[in-house]
């Protein structure tokens, strides 16, 4: 014969609240990886988009091939002409810039 204990019977049916608090821990997985994952992944995005954005002639730049350069013309339709050394220009897009080395200083006047 079977031998089940009453309480144990009553503990298979748990009923909604259950089902609510099985969510729960997915929910906090997912609020945890947004923190630590998406949202810096975002404002690095933003920082990087803001600095393609800032660049100006004269600026020092460093591309993802690891070529650093003199920023020469800024052109209007995304492309850079960096100088890579006396005399030898290169066009590329704006997003190939990685870090800006050292920034010029506005004219005055």
């Amino acid at each position: 014969m079977f031998f089940v204990t009453p309480a144990f019977a009553q503990a298979a049916g748990a009923g909604p609240a259950s089902a609510i608090t099985s969510f729960v821990p997915l929910i906090l997985i997912f609020g945890i990886m947004y923190f630590l994952l998406i949202r810096p992944q975002q404002k690095k995005l933003k920082e990087q988009k803001a600095m393609v954005e800032a660049l100006r002639r004269g600026d020092q730049v460093l591309t993802q091939g690891g070529i650093l350069g003199k920023v020469v013309k800024v052109g209007d339709d995304g492309n850079l002409d960096v100088e890579i050394a006396e005399g030898v220009k290169v066009k590329m897009p704006r997003a190939a810039v990685v870090q800006v080395i050292s920034k010029t200083e506005p004219a005055a006047g």
